[in-house]
């Protein structure tokens, strides 16, 4: 089977229903969740399965449904449906619940890092606020079809930051805390502005 097909060799790529340049905001905001996707897949080969077996199951789930947030991200066909549910975000924020009761209390930011596979989820935390940021750039060009996508990207890159400090808790590696932080947490949440 031949992968190359070398109709973007002029600078342009398809799209689900319709061609653009390479470098339009709708390719960037849905490469950038391809790339997401392809960090996730290096922390899954960085956790223990012996220790980690709930999270890969849960990588596993959030790598098929950056699958299908990138593939409503590149479609302009009206007559695709669109995969990304909204069901997706409530999972996530259950999720987010549940991590925060497994870490420390934490009270200031903390500095990404720690072990391995906890500073692989803090890469993989800013690659999801810079897709969500494309997201937005895209929403003021083009109206999307849903903002599911978007609410998807903000909710999971809090789930990132929830799992690396779970990670570094279940290794016995403490978080370090951002020390010219002022107190921004309370019971692992962070503050409103103005608490």
């Amino acid at each position: 089977m031949r992968i190359y097909t070398r109709t973007g060799d002029k600078g342009q790529t398809a799209l689900i229903g319709g061609r653009v340049d390479k470098d339009d905001i709708r390719v960037e905001a849905y490469g950038t969740v391809d790339e997401l996707n392809s960090f996730v897949g290096k922390i899954v080969t960085e956790l223990d399965p012996n220790q980690f077996s709930d999270i890969l199951e849960d990588l596993e789930k959030i790598q098929h449904e950056l699958f299908d947030c990138g593939g409503d991200l590149a479609s302009v066909s009206k007559r695709r449906p669109l995969k990304l549910a909204e069901e997706t975000i409530d999972y996530l924020e259950e999720k987010i619940d549940q991590l925060i009761d497994q870490a420390p209390e934490v009270e200031r930011f903390i500095l990404p890092g720690g072990t391995k596979p906890a500073a692989s989820i803090h890469i993989a935390r800013t690659i999801t606020r810079r897709a969500e940021r494309m997201v937005v750039r895209l929403m003021k060009h083009e109206q999307l079809e849903s903002n599911v996508p978007l609410k998807y990207l903000n909710r999971l890159s809090d789930y990132f930051f929830a799992l690396a400090r779970v990670v570094n808790a279940r290794m016995g590696v403490a978080d370090v805390e951002y020390v010219r932080s002022a107190k921004v947490f309370r019971n692992g949440k962070r503050k409103e502005k103005g608490e």
